[in-house]
């Protein structure tokens, strides 16, 4: 373990700062606000009732159904979509088993029928594997219907090549995303959210799941540790964006389901990965005599979020 104490603490306006203080204002910048949680938890809600209502003969509003994707593993910023699974019967599974043509297809199109009881006013569509609902207010859910094996992971339709049938775990894949997030200070989701920030500041095209995917496989060597999760976090910045400069070419696979998952675009994220990581050379260059320059510097790589 690398552990260094006192570094980059300087005088800033008259005041003792350090550059643990700047990501610590810059992560909580990104966090969803209290009024867009709890928006987000009386839709949940709402649409775990609907589905309940229409399969299970219940109004449960908690009750088969379970938050996924970055808001379920914890890392989701203020711009994230919500993504839940809704567990339905299986006798519903294999009611859709004996038709024919795209029965996964088939299964969507009820389900977001359903949906449309609650939610008739607002937009919605089907898209591969999901059920979207997009908010007048800019939150939009992604919802998987799934039916669940006995071992706690989930069968799902997808409906892509005519339609098939796809397991994940993401049960599993939150216990072990968790457990390596608490062996290194509990700082792996927060670095999750900044590169959401990265990416949306600079338009890369990169799923939440290989995102957080790659974050996960990067840690299995980061080993930055002090009492201020904070403190290194310009370090961590620039040494994943090295890896992740690296490595665009490899597939990786998510903890627990281990489904494959690759860069769409794998040269384009290199570069952009690869100028990040140039430009966190310069900011930590700056640090400790040109501030300014230096949170200018943050502020390219992760936006407008980063204020210092």
């Amino acid at each position: 373990m690398n552990k260094f104490n006192n570094r980059n603490v300087f005088i800033e306006g008259g005041i003792i700062i350090s550059v643990g203080i700047w990501f610590r204002k810059f992560h909580n910048n990104i966090y969803m606000n209290s009024n867009t949680i709890d928006k987000v938890r009386k839709r949940y809600k709402a649409i775990t009732k609907r589905i309940n209502l229409e399969y299970w003969n219940t109004e449960s509003e908690t009750d088969n159904s379970l938050y996924v994707g970055s808001y379920g593993r914890g890392t989701e910023i203020f711009t994230s979509d919500i993504d839940i699974i809704v567990i339905l019967p299986w006798a519903t599974k294999e009611r859709f088993d004996n038709r024919i043509g795209n029965i996964q297809s088939q299964l969507l199109s009820e389900v977001k029928d359903k949906l449309t009881k609650t939610y008739s006013t607002s937009n919605l569509s089907s898209d591969g594997q999901v059920i979207v609902i997009s908010f007048s207010d800019g939150i939009r859910y992604e919802i998987v219907p799934a039916f669940m094996y006995s071992d706690g992971s989930f069968c799902y339709p997808d409906t892509n090549d005519g339609g098939s049938w796809e397991k994940m775990d993401p049960k599993e894949e939150k216990k072990r995303f968790n457990a390596r997030h608490s062996t290194h200070n509990y700082t792996m989701k927060k670095i999750c959210r900044m590169i959401r920030c990265w990416r949306e500041t600079n338009d890369i095209t990169m799923s939440g799941e290989l995102l957080d995917t790659v974050v996960y496989d990067y840690y299995l060597n980061a080993s930055y540790v002090d009492n201020d999760p904070y403190i290194y976090f310009d370090w961590i910045t620039r040494d994943f964006f090295k890896y992740l400069s690296e490595n665009t070419h490899k597939t990786f696979y998510t903890p627990g389901t281990y489904r494959a998952l690759q860069f769409k675009y794998p040269y384009i994220t290199a570069k952009k990965a690869k100028e990040a990581y140039k430009k966190s050379l310069e900011a930590i260059e700056d640090e400790s005599k040109y501030p300014s320059l230096a949170k200018r510097s943050w502020r390219e790589i992760y936006g407008n979020k980063f204020s210092g």
